[in-house]
Parts: structure tokens; C-alpha cells; sequence
């Protein structure tokens, strides 16, 4: 049989349009706004509760604002039938109080070593986010080894540095509220991971230990937990024995932390499959070697938006503390509304406490996402 010779083309098939991958600003409001009625009703509305909001807390907070002075009287006045007039926000507050907001009550020719700790603290933790610098082990061995000793050396004083003594009762603002939020973060997560390799144990006293510990500590409010740290954990301890309430409160935050983290963590581990434990068994590793360079850090990267949300919400839970008499910028806000050469300025004070909060929140998130997406991409290549 004689085979027919292939047919050839003469014409070229049509070509066809390129997918388009933007939209103008026209389309975009018509496919994400007003794409509906119902859209477009909550769309108006949405408009028009934004329209009644920003334009007047844009004239107070900024356009009839006080932002310079000396007292009280530049930002609300009398005439002389005894009518009293306000301009905008005062916040001739915060820079009165900026001082107090910062470091509460540690004394004023002492900020120094304040100030001294967390310079040290922010050129160590550049460091370690430098892409390609080398030996980056020595850095981190320093800031959990060495720094620690250098900061409660620096912040409490020594007598044999020739540094005076600050007693903790003094610390506060800020600089508190910081101190207690990265102790609370950087402690929170290795006590989480050892919770939930121990709830995941095949030793049934290790794994009954461990839920009973993450159930127990999960189950009451941090407050309580600050409560018992406060009250009733001085009773467990010798007679005689005293233990600095700033250390209590710490351990508080710590064991409420890891036991959110620890279920966190547990979700990630979870999440592999079962041929990653095979795989690294099958390799010869032991128990801690596999879970130390196969399973954790897979773990890990998995659950990386959980983790930094319980570093969120443990930073903001550090201002709970109030309860127990530790001055947090919280409570030295609070502190300056009750002075009665400032009374009835009450909002400036919470909306810088809010905005603080918020930029650490962010910028938390934020770097979040980055090693998220970082580390994906690393995954794919």
C-alpha cells in the first residue's frame, strides 16, 4: 500500500489575543464594587459612613490640633463669661508625658542603660537578618546566651559593675511592655515545640503530662494567670523565699504562650505526611535528628501564620499585666489621664497606646509574610 505523502499547511492558523492580566481603574470598580446591587448598595454605604467618620477626625486630629506649648491652657481656655473653648487634639500630652509613656518611673539619669540594651539588642538582630552574612550561629548564640546577662546586668544594676540598683517596681511604659512581649515570644515557642512533640509522644506518662499541661493552661483566662502568678505562686515556694513579681508575670505569660503554641505546632506536624517520618527513618536517623533537621522545620514553615498570630496576641495580652500593679504604657496612660493638670484629654493618650500597638502588630505581620513567601518560593526551586 502506498502511503499518502502528510498533509502541509499553506495557512497559518489565526493567532489569538493574549490574555490580559490588568484591568483599568474602571474595571476594577465595576468587577469588585459595584459588581452587584447588593454590592453597590454596600459599597454606597460604606462611602457614606466613611465620609460622616474621617472628615471630622482629620479636622480634629490634625487641622485644629495643638502640638506645641506649655500647659493645658494652648489647647482649652474661658472667656470671660467662664465659656470654655477646646481646640482639637492635645497632643501637647504626649510630648509631656513622652518621657513617662517610654520608661514609667526608671530614674531620668538611668535611661541610659535602657536605651543601651535595646541599641545592642536592634544591631544583633540587623545582623542576623543580613542576607549574606557570614557565621550568623555566633550571632544568635550571643543574643540567647550572652545578651540576657548583659541586659538584667544593664536594666537592674550591679554593684560590683559600679551600676546602681533599679528595682523592677520602677520599670514601666514602653520599654515594659517590649521587655515583657519578646520574653514572652522568644520562651513561648521552644516550650510549645517540646509540648507538642510530648503530646504526640508514644510514651503514654510524657503524652498524659503534656495534655494535661496545654489543657490546663489553655483553659483559663490570662488574666486568672497572672492572678495566680501574683497571689498564689509565692505560697508554693519556701518560706523566705522571695521571687520578684516582674519574673512571675513573665513566667505566666511563658506557660500561657506555650500551651496556645504548643497545639499550633502540633497542626503543623500533623500536616506531613507520613512519608516524611519514613523517609527520614529509613535514612538511619534517630528520633531528635529526625525531628531536629527533617520534621520540625517542615513543621514550622507550615504554621508560620499561626505562630506569628499568637505572637501578636501575646504581645497585646502583656497589657493585662495593669492587674497586677506592673506599669505597662497601658497603665502609665491611664496614670497621666488622672492628673488633674491634664484631666479630660483621655483620647489623645489611647490613640498613640493604639498606634504603637499597631505599628509592632504590622510590622510583625509583615515580616511574617515575607519569610512566608521567601521560604515557598525556596520550596518550589
Amino acid at each position: 500500500m502506498v502511503q499518502k505523502p502528510p498533509t502541509i499547511l499553506t495557512e497559518n492558523e489565526p493567532l489569538r489575543k493574549a490574555p490580559i492580566v490588568s484591568i483599568g481603574i474602571i474595571d476594577w470598580l465595576r468587577k469588585n464594587l459595584f459588581s452587584t446591587w447588593y454590592n453597590t448598595i454596600f459599597t454606597i454605604l460604606g462611602i457614606y459612613i466613611l465620609y460622616l467618620a474621617i472628615p471630622p477626625f482629620f479636622q480634629w486630629a490634625i487641622l485644629d490640633a495643638v502640638w506645641s506649648g506649655e500647659d493645658r491652657t494652648v489647647c482649652e481656655w474661658y472667656d470671660e463669661n467662664k465659656v470654655k473653648y477646646r481646640a482639637g487634639a492635645c497632643w501637647l500630652l504626649i510630648k509631656v508625658y513622652f518621657n513617662f509613656f517610654t520608661y514609667g518611673f526608671y530614674p531620668d539619669e538611668l535611661q541610659w542603660r535602657v536605651n543601651l540594651s535595646f541599641i545592642i539588642l536592634a544591631v544583633a538582630t540587623a545582623l542576623m537578618f543580613i542576607p549574606n552574612i557570614k557565621k550568623k550561629h555566633y550571632i544568635g548564640m550571643f543574643l540567647f546566651l550572652i545578651y540576657p546577662f548583659i541586659a538584667f546586668f544593664l536594666l537592674s544594676g550591679n554593684d560590683t559593675l559600679g551600676l546602681d540598683h533599679v528595682s523592677t517596681h520602677k520599670w514601666g511604659g514602653l520599654f515594659l511592655t517590649f521587655l515583657l512581649g519578646s520574653i514572652g515570644i522568644v520562651f513561648a515557642l521552644p516550650l510549645g515545640i517540646i509540648l507538642a512533640l510530648g503530646r504526640r509522644s508514644k510514651l503514654p506518662v510524657v503524652r498524659i503530662l503534656s495534655v494535661i499541661f496545654i489543657e490546663f493552661w489553655r483553659g483559663i483566662p490570662l488574666i486568672t494567670v497572672l492572678f495566680f502568678a501574683a497571689v498564689m505562686f509565692p505560697l508554693f515556694v519556701p518560706q523566705g523565699v522571695e521571687i520578684d513579681n516582674l519574673l512571675r508575670c513573665i513566667v505566666g505569660l511563658t506557660v500561657f504562650g506555650g500551651a496556645y503554641m504548643a497545639e499550633v505546632v502540633r497542626g503543623g506536624l500533623q500536616a506531613l505526611p507520613k512519608g516524611q517520618y519514613e523517609s527520614a527513618q529509613a535514612v538511619g536517623l534517630g528520633y531528635w535528628r529526625m525531628m531536629g533537621l527533617v520534621i520540625m522545620p517542615q513543621a514550622l514553615r507550615i504554621v508560620i501564620p499561626g505562630i506569628v498570630n499568637t505572637f501578636i496576641g501575646l504581645f497585646k495580652d502583656t497589657t493585662l499585666v495593669f492587674i497586677i500593679s506592673l506599669m505597662d504604657l497601658l497603665l502609665t496612660i491611664f496614670t497621666s489621664n488622672t492628673n488633674p493638670d491634664w484631666m479630660g484629654f483621655p483620647f489623645e493618650g489611647y490613640i498613640f497606646a493604639a498606634s504603637v500597638y499597631f505599628i509592632i502588630c504590622f510590622s510583625l505581620s509583615r515580616y511574617s509574610l515575607r519569610v512566608e513567601n521567601k521560604l515557598m518560593v525556596s520550596k518550589q526551586h
